[in-house]
Parts: structure tokens; C-alpha cells; sequence
């Protein structure tokens, strides 16, 4: 498992502005979509792509277009549709599949609810939104789930990771090619399973259901 870490000063400044507990929702939801459009120029580095002719009006060249299959990019339901536009505005090509998770709050484990995905994933490059790696445990449900479809090449995009969530990466997608991109990487958990300083519960705040 490889952990990218974005490093650029507008998306501190962004990160900075959702982390603020006074931002309205409309703002919020603004400011993942522009995060995820940043983050998936970094999580898109590795696209495949194959030579395409093109005539400018100046003369003919050899440009660049993406191979087939088509990536696919794959929102956690529900705060990962909050970052579906954001992915969908630098990669228009990619399809959509769908990934429902829910963690209980007791046990802190992730339970499948519901999915729309091909039933063969192979030789897609995947792309899974999910705004928070917390515990990992419903990201790295998701990313068990691709890989047991097919999928080899997969990556993550968050805006928010903590340690102890990284950690349980690195053993539930053990013998994966399994790529992490995030906006930020937080101090630590608190007893809840929250990442603190984080931003609060993401799905809450995209949705105004606080």
C-alpha cells in the first residue's frame, strides 16, 4: 500500500475553510467538490493511456488519449457521493459504480448495504471516494470488495486520514495494489472513532442533517 500525501498551499487553505465548524453546507459541499478535483489530479498520475492522432491547425501530431477500459470510480454511499462531481469534472469519461457502507457505532465494523458494480472488475483502474479514513474499516471493506470483482489497480482518495486508519489499511489490503491519496493526514482518533482536529461527520455536513 502506497500513502500520497497532497501538499499544496490552496488545498491547506480549503481543508482549513471545511474543517470550520461555522462553514454552511452549501459552502461545504463547494469546497469537497473543488478538494476532490485537486486530489484526483494527484490520484490520476497513473491512467493508462495510448497514442491519438490529432490535426491542430498548424500541422498533424501524436497526442494522448485514455485506454480502454474506462476507470471507474466508486462513491462510499452516502458521504462519497458528495465527492462524485468533483472526480467526474477531470475524468468525464470514467463510468460510476456505487458502494453502500455503514459502520456501526458500537463495534466500529462496516456492513455492505448495497452495491451497483460490473461483476468482472478486471483491468479497471478503480477509484474510490471516501471523505474520511478514520477506523479503515469501511474503506478497506470496499477495497476487499473490488479486488474480490477483479480489480488490481485501485485507488483512494479522502480528504482526511488518521494513523490508526492507515494502519489497519496496511493489514486489510495486505497483497493489494492499493494506492491512498490524501488531502491530510490528522493527529489521531478520539474514543468515538472520529478523526480529531478533523471536520465532524462528513455525511452531516454535506447534507445539513447535523
Amino acid at each position: 500500500m502506497r500513502v500520497a500525501l497532497a501538499d499544496h498551499p490552496l488545498i491547506a487553505t480549503k481543508l482549513t475553510e471545511l474543517r470550520d465548524e461555522t462553514t454552511p453546507s452549501p459552502r461545504f459541499r463547494g469546497l469537497v467538490d473543488e478538494l476532490v478535483t485537486m486530489l484526483a489530479v494527484e490520484a490520476t498520475r497513473g491512467l493508462r493511456t495510448v497514442p491519438r492522432p490529432v490535426t491542430t491547425p498548424v500541422a498533424p501530431t501524436v497526442g494522448t488519449a485514455l485506454a480502454a477500459p474506462k476507470p471507474m470510480v466508486v462513491p462510499i454511499l452516502r458521504a462519497g457521493l458528495g465527492m462524485l462531481d468533483g472526480f467526474i469534472r477531470l475524468v468525464p469519461e470514467a463510468e460510476v459504480g456505487f458502494l453502500g457502507m455503514v459502520r456501526d457505532e458500537e463495534t466500529l465494523k462496516p456492513t455492505t448495504y448495497a452495491e451497483r458494480l460490473p461483476a468482472d472488475l478486471g483491468g479497471r483502474q478503480c477509484f474510490v471516494l471516501d471523505p474520511m479514513l478514520a477506523t479503515g474499516g469501511s474503506l478497506g471493506g470496499a477495497l476487499r470488495f473490488l479486488s474480490e470483482r477483479g480489480a488490481r489497480d485501485i485507488t483512494a482518495i479522502c480528504l482526511l486520514g488518521a494513523p490508526e486508519g492507515i494502519a489497519a489499511l496496511e493489514q486489510l489490503t495486505a497483497g493489494l495494489d492499493v494506492t491512498i491519496v490524501l488531502g491530510s493526514l490528522d493527529e489521531q482518533l478520539n474514543e468515538r472513532g472520529y478523526i480529531v482536529p478533523g471536520l465532524g461527520d462528513a455525511g452531516d455536513r454535506l447534507y445539513g442533517t447535523v
